[in-house]
Parts: structure tokens; C-alpha cells; sequence
């Protein structure tokens, strides 16, 4: 019997100090290379020193334990300052070339460190559900003195009175395959008046193991181990959504960047612009003060000229926005030292766009291997079919199988015909542990429902969740097909754009050296000059947008494909 009692004791209570299948094992340390500087996790950081805010579960007793429940730390949150900015700063300028700037986006960026952060609920969830597996141990004690008249000449005393003292101690886990084990121990102590107690106090002590087993509903490892399936599930769902929501704050910020070039680039038209104008204006008025032209001729270049200067100006302070737009989402706003700079963006914008042919339908299997957000939409469906299971669990007939062993020890000081026995409680520890006196139990419970409706109602939500998941899968591949051919349209039609644009300039050059030669022999007046220039103007302008616009749209043809980050060189830790 004592054999017996050291091997159940062993099964039963060792699982608890072992790690349960399927948990999440220690990673070991590694080295992690990449080719985007900086990297993500180097800024905008939060950091806060509370002990609560690891992820680790540490076990009753440790130090770790007593910190985080004694000594839980400080509640404040503390956000890194803007990295690396001063790396970029040449002779007093900022200048970013797009890789860097994007590098500092995805180090500083406010927006984009809240969803590197938001990965860490669902990561908790994780740890959630293997909580049920955590053993727990409950214990108990009371005293409790009563004073009661005899109803009976047996009771050994007029009053009898008495003290209970009951002390109890449970351990219970759940293991992976679905048992319940548990070990309990039962103390008492009871002191009385009563001169027919053989023992007085009396101890008394039960140790009593066993378990529980589910046979139909709850059985099994792969039940037991669902919410955890579905947990992590749901965090690699996440990681795919804000890998999405990445992708879109990354084309903002490049759409950031491309505002200033555009704006620039315009700022260099209009200034040439009005450079002419402000040499067309000077001639005429020489010419007048000669008495070669009429002083009526002066309206028509001093109108223009003080256009060419209103379009400056709009241009100076539209730039004005744009760049402090771009340093915002650099986090440049953020550092008093660098958000004052002059900011130099080195972006050639004069490169010819690439003429290789789009392949619409290769680009749309494209799309549809690299969404983010179609991968965890097909996520939605697998985690659905989880729920259905869980369900169907639920609707099955609970019955259990219950098996416990129980020992028996008692013991105290008496008295045996007159004579006084001596002892104490260690005469109950050892009877027990002699396993003299034994208690088996077995036995089957059963829980059946007559009518479930809640849980058929349960696993009929499940059932529409998962063909809505369905639904919505076909819907966003269809989505995804029209956003990747709508962008492939985009992406021709403004470099189409940019080939015309680059011949209108030419033409409009051509044009306006012709005129400034036919005007000087006099063949001309200054009205068809001025159209000339204004029309290059125009020209220039539009060749400059065209130009950015086809960024753009390659910009968002790479957001449709879900290729951004690859074709940046980004890599998100």
C-alpha cells in the first residue's frame, strides 16, 4: 500500500512542475540580420516599469512572483525620443534620400509603433488560454466552539462542549489530455467535555487522491488544447492585419514624401516662370522709355509677371505644409534640434519610368499570394471551422469518470477504562500513512440535456460566421483582382502620361525659343511671346506632375500587390 501511494502521488502531483505538451517552449537566443536601417523596434518605443507588463507568468514563491505581486513598479509610461534624425543632417540640412526617409519612418513613426505594439494583446491571449492548465492549490481553516445542552444521558455531560478546528489543503490541475488530478489532505482537531470520547482532542487526518476523465464531451488533448488553437490563430490573424495596416501607413508617409517633390519641382517651374516674366516686363518697359512701343503694350507683362509671383507664393507655402507633413512622420517634429532644419529630399525624379509590359493576370496571382489582408481573411474561415468544433463539443452528453483512493489516520490522548493513553497528532499522521484503513471510489456522472437550445444556437452562429468568412474571402479576391487591375491601368496610364508630357515640353521649348527670336526681329509683339512662355510653363508643370503621379501609382501598385515592404527593403520586428 505505501508503494501504491508513492507512485499515484507521483503521477498525480508531478505534472504540475513539468511543462504541458504543446506549450510554448523557451526560444533560444538568436541573432536576427537585416538589411533596413534602422530597425523597427530601435524608436518610438514605450516603455513603463511595471513588473505586470511582461508576459511571463512566474510561479507562487519566486522572486519574481513577490515583485510583481508586492512590488508591482511604477504605472507611468515612458516614450522614447525620435532616433537617428542628426545621422541625416548635412551642413545643417536634413537630407533624406526615399530609402532613408522610410528607414526613419518605420523606426520614429507614432502610428506605425501603436501597431507594432497592438501584436502584443492577441500574444497575451495566447498565454490566456494555456492559464488552464495552471495548477492551483486552495486550503482552508476554521475553529469553531459550541455549547449544547445534552438531549441524551450518552453524551457524556450535562452541556457538552466542544472545539473544531478543521484544516484542509487541495491541489488540482488540468492536464493536456483532458484529466482532472487532484490530491487532497483533511486535518482536524476536535476538543470536548464528553467523558465518552475515546480520544480527547481527537485528530483525525484523510489524504485523498484521484481524478476526473471525461469520456465524451471535453475528451481528449485536441478539445482540451482549443482555445489555445484558436488563440494562436487569432495572433497570427493579427500579425497578417497589422502587417495590412503597415502597408497603408508606409504609402501615406511615401505619399508624404512625394507631396514635397512635387511641390518643389513645381516651386522650380513657377520661379523660371517668373524669371521670364520679370525679363519680359523689363524689356517692355525699356522699349517704352525708348519710344520702340506703345506705353499700352506695359499692361499685358506686368499682369503677367505679378501672376508668375502669385503662383510662387501659393507654391512656397503649399511646400510649407507638405514638409511639415513629411517631418511629423519622421517624428523630426519631435526633436527641437531637427525640426527646425532645412529638409533636402534626393530623389531623382528626372528618371524615365520603366516601359516593361505589366502581366495583369501574373500580378493579380501575385496579389492574391501576398495580401496581407486577404491572408487573414482565409485566417477567419480556419478559426470559424475551430468555433464549429467547439460547439459540436459542446452539444455532446457530459459524462465523467470520477476514481479517488482516500487513507484514514486518528489519534490524541484518552483514557481506556479509567487509565490515562498517552498520544498526540502523531499518532494520527501515522496511522494514515500506515494505509490501514482504506477508501476506494469509482464512479460515472452524466449530464444530459434533454434540449440544448443555447448550444444549438451557438453552434448555428458558428455555422453562419464561417460561411459569412466565406463570403467575404470570395468578395476580397475579387476586390483584390479589381484594386491590382485598376492600379496596373494607373501605373500605364501615367507613364503614358509622363512619355506625352516630355514631348509637350519639347515642343513648348521649341516654341517659346521661336517666338523670343521672331519677337526680337520684331515680327511678333509681346502678347504671343508672353502665350509661348506661359504655355512652357505649363508644360514643365504638368511634366512634374505626371512625373510624381507615376510614382504614385507605382506606389500603389506595390501596396495592391502586397510587395511594399520586400520592394523597399523594409523589415517590420
Amino acid at each position: 500500500m505505501r508503494l501504491l501511494a508513492v507512485i499515484l502521488s507521483t503521477t498525480l502531483i508531478l505534472p504540475a512542475q513539468q511543462a504541458q505538451p504543446g506549450a510554448p517552449a523557451p526560444a533560444p537566443a538568436q541573432t536576427t540580420t537585416s538589411t533596413a536601417q534602422p530597425a523597427a523596434s530601435s524608436g518610438a518605443i514605450t516603455k513603463m516599469a511595471l513588473v505586470a507588463d511582461s508576459t511571463q507568468a512566474p510561479w507562487v514563491g519566486s522572486g519574481a512572483w513577490m515583485r510583481q505581486v508586492f512590488s508591482p513598479g511604477d504605472t507611468r509610461v515612458t516614450i522614447e525620443a525620435p532616433v537617428r534624425l542628426k545621422d541625416y543632417v548635412v551642413d545643417g540640412k536634413l537630407t533624406l534620400s526615399l530609402k532613408a526617409y522610410l528607414d526613419l519612418v518605420v523606426a520614429n513613426n507614432t502610428d506605425i509603433a501603436v501597431q507594432r505594439l497592438s501584436i502584443e494583446t492577441p500574444k497575451n491571449a495566447i498565454q490566456r488560454a494555456f492559464g488552464v492548465f495552471d495548477p492551483t492549490i486552495n486550503s482552508t481553516f476554521g475553529a469553531t466552539r459550541a455549547t449544547t445542552p445534552a438531549t441524551s444521558q450518552l453524551q457524556g455531560a450535562a452541556v457538552v462542549s466542544s472545539l473544531n478546528q478543521p484544516f484542509t489543503l487541495r491541489f488540482q490541475e488540468l492536464l493536456p489530455t483532458s484529466t482532472t488530478v487532484f490530491s487532497q489532505l483533511n486535518w482536524t482537531k476536535l476538543g470536548t467535555n464528553d467523558t465518552f470520547s475515546y480520544f480527547n482532542p481527537a485528530y483525525t487526518n484523510t489524504w485523498q487522491m484521484g481524478f476526473t476523465q471525461p469520456l465524451i464531451r471535453n475528451r481528449g488533448a485536441y478539445i482540451t488544447k482549443l482555445p489555445i488553437t484558436i488563440a494562436k490563430a487569432t495572433r497570427q490573424q493579427s500579425d497578417y492585419s497589422i502587417a495590412d495596416s503597415v502597408l497603408r501607413l508606409l504609402v501615406t508617409a511615401e505619399g508624404a514624401y512625394w507631396d514635397v517633390v512635387s511641390a518643389r519641382e513645381n516651386l522650380k517651374v513657377n520661379i523660371a516662370a517668373l524669371e521670364l516674366a520679370k525679363k519680359s516686363l523689363e524689356r517692355t518697359n525699356r522699349e517704352i522709355e525708348l519710344g520702340a512701343t506703345s506705353e499700352l503694350e506695359r499692361f499685358q507683362p506686368e499682369q503677367n509677371a505679378a501672376t508668375a509671383q502669385i503662383n510662387v507664393t501659393r507654391t512656397e507655402y503649399q511646400l510649407r505644409g507638405f514638409e511639415d507633413a513629411l517631418r511629423r512622420q519622421i517624428g523630426a517634429d519631435l526633436d527641437p534640434d531637427v525640426r527646425t532644419l532645412p529638409v533636402v529630399l534626393t530623389e531623382d525624379v528626372t528618371k524615365a519610368p520603366d516601359n516593361t509590359p505589366l502581366e495583369k493576370e501574373q500580378l493579380v496571382q501575385k496579389a492574391m499570394e501576398n495580401r496581407p489582408d486577404l491572408k487573414a481573411t482565409k485566417l477567419s474561415v480556419d478559426i470559424t471551422d475551430l468555433q464549429i468544433k467547439n460547439a459540436l463539443n459542446s452539444l455532446k452528453p457530459l459524462l465523467n469518470l470520477n476514481a479517488s483512493y482516500q487513507t484514514y489516520g486518528r489519534g490524541g490522548p484518552g483514557y481506556l477504562l479509567g487509565q490515562h493513553v498517552p498520544g498526540g497528532p502523531g499518532n494520527a499522521w501515522d496511522q494514515m500513512f500506515g494505509f490501514d484503513y482504506n477508501t476506494w471510489n469509482f464512479g460515472l456522472t452524466l449530464n444530459l440535456p434533454l434540449r440544448d437550445r443555447a448550444n444549438s444556437a451557438n453552434l448555428a452562429d458558428a455555422a453562419v460566421n464561417k460561411r459569412l468568412a466565406a463570403l467575404r474571402e470570395r468578395s476580397l479576391q475579387q476586390q483584390v483582382r479589381q484594386d491590382v487591375l485598376n492600379a496596373i491601368t494607373s501605373v500605364e496610364s501615367s507613364r503614358e502620361g509622363v512619355r506625352l508630357a516630355q514631348i509637350a515640353v519639347d515642343y513648348a521649348q521649341k516654341r517659346a525659343d521661336a517666338d523670343q527670336k521672331r519677337y526680337d526681329l520684331g515680327v511678333i509683339n509681346i502678347f504671343f511671346l508672353l502665350s509661348a512662355q506661359n504655355d512652357l510653363t505649363t508644360a514643365q508643370s504638368n511634366l512634374v506632375n505626371q512625373t510624381v503621379n507615376y510614382k504614385r501609382n507605382l506606389l500603389t501598385l506595390q501596396q495592391r500587390l502586397g510587395t511594399l515592404l520586400d520592394d523597399r527593403g523594409i523589415v517590420i520586428q
